[in-house]
């Protein structure tokens, strides 16, 4: 029986209150704005919520319009598995409603006991994650970027996560000694002829299960607001088609990967596409709907982490 628009539980009442209170930071006013009740019933929400162990930290109950989301996710797109956050309200940002989720699951893979390789990209969505992560002691699994770690001016990327997750999970880390992008594809082939380079390169590509974020190629795009494309590149890669990025390496809105612009200098790993690994999207927000899509459409991702405004906006779309 198809619950794709289910009438809404107690128990999902006081989830999704208790989510907008703790995690979005919302008054008793706002959310009763939002869920259409009293202030006083939105009252007795939020204190149910707490009660019933459904939030701590972490949201404890799967709220059933998001289970369904994820059902109709992973039917549509041929996923392997998705997570789908409760949104947090307009105008808030969509990040903090899933890097708890991203966090739980990367926390999933970590505590299992044969040892894997665990490649990671970067972006503000990773960095959410790893903020939100509990301290495992997981020395039996190796973490990997995918992504060079030097940004234009020579500086350590900011959004970079290795560094950051090894120093909760205890873990054998391998940052990416290249440049995000070099400045001409000469030197990203000298940086990948290296023997270290090539060594991290090798451990990215044999990752059992692939963490990113996924990027939007508008005019709002992460790779020019950090300094890594200029507007002249991004005209050119938008002139070709460039929907989105995944780990620096930029594709059109069917996924297809440009041969021109930043990708011919970009360092690192790509994803590749319809591998059998597993490979989890990170992604929410209005902006970022053409890529995640894009990325699902050509299996670069085959898991997604969102919440349910960005989920129900890719489900729209024909």
């Amino acid at each position: 029986m198809s619950r794709l628009d289910p009438e809404p539980t107690l128990h999902d009442d006081a989830a999704r209150a208790g989510w907008l209170y703790y995690v979005g930071g919302l008054t008793q006013d706002q959310i009763a704005a939002e869920l259409g009740v009293s202030r006083q019933r939105a009252q007795r929400l939020v204190s149910r919520s707490m009660a019933e162990g459904l939030i701590h930290v972490r949201l404890n109950h799967r709220i059933g319009a998001c289970l369904d989301l994820e059902a109709a996710l992973c039917q549509r797109f041929g996923l392997s598995r998705a997570r789908v956050s409760p949104g947090l309200g307009p105008g808030a940002d969509p990040v903090r409603a899933i890097a708890p989720a991203a966090a739980a699951e990367l926390e999933r893979f970590l505590r299992m006991p044969e040892p894997l390789v665990i490649a990671l990209g970067t972006g503000r969505a990773m960095r959410g994650m790893v903020d939100a992560m509990d301290e495992i002691d997981a020395p039996q699994h190796r973490l990997v970027s995918l992504i060079g770690n030097i940004a234009p001016d020579g500086s350590a990327s900011f959004f970079d996560v290795v560094m950051r997750i090894a120093d909760k999970v205890r873990a054998p880390h391998y940052p990416m000694p290249v440049p995000v992008i070099s400045p001409t594809p000469e030197e990203n082939a000298a940086f990948h002829r290296l023997g270290p380079v090539q060594k991290v390169v090798e451990l990215a590509r044999a990752a059992d299960v692939i963490f990113v974020g996924v990027g939007q190629m508008s005019f709002d795009a992460p790779l020019l607001a950090d300094g890594f494309v200029t507007r002249a590149e991004l005209d050119e890669m938008q002139a070709a088609g460039a929907s989105g990025e995944v780990a620096g390496w930029v594709y059109d809105s069917e996924g297809r990967y440009l041969d021109l612009g930043t990708n011919t200098r970009t360092g690192g790993v790509r994803v590749e596409p319809g591998l059998a690994r597993r490979a989890i999207g990170i992604a929410a927000g209005a902006s970022k709907v053409p890529a995640i899509h894009a990325a699902m459409k050509s299996h670069i991702i085959n898991g997604l982490i969102t919440d349910e405004p960005t989920a129900r906006a890719l489900l729209s779309l024909t």
